[in-house]
């Protein structure tokens, strides 16, 4: 049966390794400043539009969540006075 097994890398290949990992996160730095610049940033009027509409929509999804509430309590209500009417 034969077994291959993994032997630790040579203390000669350290430095090559370390070079290439350095390499590697070199480029990695690079690449990402390329792409970042590619980047579209939105400006503050943007920003501030898209800000105040997120926080008016919060407003009148809050506001018609109220609404429904107080609908389906009233009809709660109804319908125990109802029940109280005609129970007792």
């Amino acid at each position: 049966m034969d077994v291959k097994l993994n032997r630790p890398s040579l203390s000669s290949d350290a430095p090559a390794q370390q070079a290439s990992k350095k390499k590697s996160v070199f480029r990695f730095i690079q690449d990402l400043k390329e792409e970042l610049s590619k980047v579209t940033w939105t400006t503050k009027d943007e920003l501030t539009l898209s800000t105040k509409v997120a926080i008016g929509s919060i407003f009148l999804f809050g506001l018609g969540i109220y609404l429904i509430d107080l609908v389906i309590k009233g009809a709660l209500d109804f319908i125990a006075l109802l029940a109280h009417f005609i129970f007792g």
